[in-house]
């Protein structure tokens, strides 16, 4: 059976049946959700923050969902369509080649993977045939320079090809083990996690390869749903969130990294979930980690779907010297916040945590790509919640967006899926995170909407939609532009 690829998720509801304001996925590659870094990505070195967005359906050079990947750099003025790069296997330099199903750009993750300064982006591509290995996947790592993104790169080999497919199905980057050096995180279909540690060079070495199994969750597909990298415990190194490991949709399990890279000895399960971002909310030091609990495991062959029970919610876990201690947990029906629950709404289908305001305690962004809007279904919506030194309770000054908002530019539109995938980076270079909103828009086409920061709150002066014609796209069949945004 075919793995579903997480992060390209309800972007497929276009070609899902609506009933009663539920989706039902007649196919489901993917839901969203972040390795969370504090440090936005910077390809080009330029003290901006950049986006990287992928198209992993588009076409290519006549060949359907091969795939493609943007980067779009930032300004004083935000991110726009003016400067850009795209990229494909069939652009020169870039491992591999165009073909039909490739699915590159399902998975990306960001970081200084080679130290020069700029930051280097990693993409998967977990539907790639290898040899005669159908659906065996692959990883690429392309780098950054004072240009920005460029074609040339390496590809990080799968050591285990025959033992599992979908090679880089999911990735997370981080330092996981201390020493200074990004380190990247490979997951495939099986339930064993393959970390390539920094020190990564343009002939394609890096400095050494260990693997991690957490010892939970059986069932038919047995590979982490989502990675989410971040300080959890304080200690300077990144830890590990895997979301619906081992297949198990109601277990995620912390991984903890060590001066010897990720002990799964260490770690320990934790709350359910398939979409996290993980940011210190309150200010005490450590990472809290956001998890999205918008799924419904009895769906036939327990793909993940947005709740039909409760609408969704998310459940803030927070960090300590031990690790995660306490939590609260926040749905549509939670005191301050806009809206109401509802059947279907997918809220906490995708999560990203940022310093909207600049007050030290990061933010928290949570998108709802299935809320109905004046009875248009599934047209999206996304909330902004404030971190204090209590964390985001009590909810005060909490923001909802839609493209039926003021100034946001486009409309409410039946399955639009405003929020299929969220960030919170500063793009405009104030020190202020910024909100960035990918959707469906226009029958799975893609659309990216920006939304500033005014330095206090998301305003939507000075807000705009890029498009994928303009940045470089073919529009032909679904290419799902912005349904996944690079952490």
């Amino acid at each position: 059976m075919h793995r579903p690829h997480l992060r390209l998720a309800l972007a497929t509801a276009t070609a899902a049946t609506v009933t009663g304001g539920l989706l039902t996925f007649t196919t489901l590659p993917a839901a969203a959700a972040h390795a969370s870094k504090v440090a936005q990505a910077d390809f080009n070195g330029d003290g901006f923050g950049d986006i990287a967005t992928s198209a992993a359906n588009a076409t290519v050079s006549g060949h359907a969902e091969a795939g493609a990947v943007v980067a779009h750099y930032g300004s004083a003025t935000g991110i726009t369509t003016a400067r850009h790069t795209t990229l494909s296997q069939d652009a020169a330099g870039v491992p591999g080649t165009a073909e039909a199903g490739d699915l590159f750009g399902a998975s990306l993750a960001y970081a200084d993977f080679n130290g020069d300064g700029y930051d280097d982006l990693a993409v998967g591509t977990p539907d790639e045939k290898v040899g005669s290995d159908t659906d065996g996947g692959t990883v690429a790592v392309l780098w950054g320079s004072k240009n920005g993104l460029t074609g040339k790169g390496i590809t990080i080999d799968d050591p285990a090809a025959t033992a599992h497919d979908y090679w880089g199905n999911t990735l997370a980057a981080g330092d996981f083990d201390g020493d200074g050096k990004d380190d990247l995180v490979v997951g495939n279909s099986s339930s064993t996690l393959y970390l390539f540690k920094g020190g990564f060079t343009t002939s394609g070495a890096y400095g050494s390869l260990t693997t991690a199994k957490a010892p939970i969750g059986s069932s038919t597909f047995h590979g982490p749903l989502h990675l989410t990298a971040g300080d959890v415990n304080g200690d300077g190194r990144c830890d590990l969130l895997v979301n619906g490991y081992g297949g198990d949709f109601d277990t995620n399990y912390l991984i903890v990294g060590t001066t010897k890279g990720l002990s799964v000895s260490q770690g320990e399960g934790t709350a359910a979930g398939i979409a996290s971002g993980i940011g210190d909310i309150n200010g005490d030091g450590y990472g809290d980690f956001v998890i999205g609990s918008s799924w419904d495991d009895k769906f036939p062959d327990g793909e993940p779907v947005p709740d039909s029970a409760d609408g969704g919610k998310i459940k803030i876990v927070y960090g300590s010297t031990a690790g995660p201690s306490g939590f609260t947990d926040i749905t549509q029906n939670s005191a301050g916040m806009p809206g109401t629950t509802e059947k279907g709404d997918a809220f906490g289908w995708d999560v990203d945590l940022g310093d909207v305001n600049g007050d030290g305690y990061q933010d928290v962004v949570v998108s709802a790509p299935g809320e109905d809007i004046g009875g248009v279904s599934n047209t999206g919506i996304v909330t902004v919640l404030y971190g204090s030194a209590t964390g985001v309770r009590p909810i005060t000054g909490a923001q909802s967006f839609a493209q039926s908002t003021a100034q946001v530019p486009g409309s409410d539109e039946k399955n639009d899926l405003f929020g299929a995938d969220v960030k919170l980076d500063d793009v405009n270079g104030d020190g202020k995170a910024d909100l960035i909103v990918g959707s469906t828009e226009n029958s799975g086409n893609g659309a990216v909407t920006y939304l500033p920061s005014d330095g206090t709150r998301i305003t939507t002066t000075g807000s705009r939609a890029l498009s994928p014609s303009a940045s470089g796209l073919s529009t032909s069949g679904s290419p799902q532009y912005g349904a996944v945004f690079a952490d």
